[in-house]
């Protein structure tokens, strides 16, 4: 246990000193990784809120079913029941308003439409009764929808067809690309970075001649390149984090949590930004460690 505590110990040191010696190499590494990262940070702040933006969209959006206007008390709960056992509705989601109640919030908004529906009752209301449903799957809410219309006594099924569609469409396409862009600079960068300490390794091949000639294992050579990686990502991973935490509380404090309007809210930025600082830190580790390990291996041959 001590000898390999030594040994990991060794290997770590003498990484800090392969990188402050190759300076320059070891600042293009880092610099690469930096660079990436900031728009890793970027995409991965980008698709989380508009995966933040979907969650609202389908939590909000409301299916309303208008009940025929002579619709007696049984036949109300008799559509409760046959709209309760779709696939894609919860009972807890489903919500009965009377029309004499929708009547008495109209009046209250407005003086003339108190005056208008003073006299309104039960039986002469051209107000409706409505059932709202909240559906579990968006993505299925026009076929909920058109179910919902076969109902009998059901007059109109409304829930801002078109727009909803479109909405979670675009919502779609941005999460799916961010994702497909992080995947691709990770990717890139790892490329990058493998050939970069490429150089550094072949500027230091006669120390590791000499590290086979005393007889060092190759997971002895290995190792110190691979710790100079991890260490490059934790420093290329520095600025991107700064970023993220400073930036993105600006940005949510300029925008008061809110994007155009109240309806597209900005994710808070604690704990949001402590987690995506520490996937940035990972993916650093885990880049520059890769980008170590591919160089050793292909271009050392070991």
């Amino acid at each position: 246990m001590m000898k390999a505590f030594r040994i990991l110990s060794r290997n770590i040191r003498d990484s800090f000193k392969s990188v402050f010696r190759n300076f320059s190499l070891s600042l293009a590494s880092i610099s690469c990784i930096t660079i990436t990262l900031i728009v890793v940070a970027v995409a991965i702040v980008l698709s989380l809120n508009v995966n933040n933006f979907t969650k609202i969209v389908e939590k909000d959006v409301t299916i309303v079913a208008f009940l025929d206007l002579d619709v007696t008390k049984e036949e109300i709960d008799k559509i409760y029941d046959q709209i309760i056992v779709l696939d894609n509705v919860e009972p807890s989601n489903v919500e009965f308003i009377d029309k004499m109640d929708i009547s008495k919030d109209m009046m209250s908004s407005s003086d003339v439409l108190k005056s208008i529906m003073s006299d309104y009752t039960r039986e002469n209301s051209p107000i409706q009764d409505t059932y709202q449903i909240k559906v579990t799957d968006i993505n299925l809410i026009n076929k909920t929808a058109e179910e919902i219309k076969k109902i009998d006594n059901v007059d109109v099924v409304k829930y801002g067809e078109g727009m909803v569609e479109q909405l979670v469409t675009v919502f779609d396409a941005i999460r799916k690309g961010t994702i497909v862009l992080v995947i691709a600079l990770v990717i890139v960068t790892a490329f990058l970075i493998a050939n970069t300490i490429k150089i550094t390794i072949m500027s230091r091949k006669k120390e590791i001649e000499i590290m086979r000639l005393v007889g060092a294992s190759n997971i002895n050579i290995k190792l110190p390149f691979i710790f100079e990686g991890l260490l490059l990502g934790i420093f290329g991973s520095i600025i991107p984090i700064l970023i993220t935490i400073y930036g993105y509380a600006a940005i949510y404090n300029h925008f008061n949590g809110q994007l155009f309007t109240s309806f597209i809210k900005l994710i808070k930025p604690a704990p949001f930004v402590y987690l995506t600082s520490f996937g940035l830190l990972l993916i650093g580790m885990i880049v520059g460690m890769f980008g170590s390990s591919r160089a050793v291996k292909k271009y050392l041959k070991i």
